[in-house]
């Protein structure tokens, strides 16, 4: 088109409902990420558990070693695609809200679970303060992105981290956790998916 020939009344809506489907999209989240890590965290619960009456392996933590070491290569993974493979794309006030939430995030994260290897709390106690700390940023998320499945989710989140207060069972902690990141993580993960497939379409 001509830079100098005005627009017609259909290529101006053309433009404008562009617009408004590209804030949309901005506007919400594909789900993969929460997917991802929820089935991660809860297949590790869950292996931890059936490890625990069929001895699969010695090492009780053995799942979470498995899930530490994917993580780390998760990490490394996403920072090389960061610095040497680049796609354009237009910050927003939100997104860049959330890189910095998820730098806070990860900080304290990292910071329980090397409470929990220095013996600084027991491994109960610490996935308990694990599961609160989900339960945070979930909120956060809901509320930011006003995501109500996910603010729903935040409370039931909590409720799990504060039932595994009143245990000293690791076992029932791990049912609690994965319980906790099947409600938090996974299922709304999964409608948040479902509704961005929607608008891209």
């Amino acid at each position: 088109m001509n830079e100098d020939q005005p627009m017609s009344e259909q290529e101006s809506l053309d433009i404008i409902q562009q617009m408004i489907h590209t804030a949309k999209r901005e506007q919400k989240d594909d789900g993969k990420g929460w997917i991802l890590w929820g089935w991660l965290l809860f297949l590790a619960s869950l292996f931890t558990v059936i490890n625990m009456h069929v001895a699969l392996v010695k090492d009780m933590y053995f799942f979470w070693n498995i899930f530490g070491l994917l993580t780390i290569v998760l990490l490394v993974f996403n920072i090389i695609r960061h610095l040497f493979f680049k796609t354009a794309r237009v910050k927003t006030y939100t997104s860049e809200v959330f890189q910095k939430l998820n730098i806070g995030f990860f900080i304290s994260l990292i910071f329980i679970i090397v409470a929990i290897n220095l013996h600084k709390c027991d491994p109960v106690t610490g996935f308990s303060l694990l599961t609160n700390l989900y339960g945070f940023w979930i909120l956060i998320y809901g509320a930011s992105l006003n995501f109500r499945p996910s603010i729903i989710a935040a409370f039931v989140v909590w409720a799990f981290a504060y039932g595994m207060l009143f245990t000293d069972s690791f076992e029932l902690a791990m049912i609690f956790h994965g319980a906790a990141v099947l409600c938090g993580y996974i299922i709304p993960g999964h409608i948040a998916n479902r509704e961005f497939n929607k608008i891209k379409r």
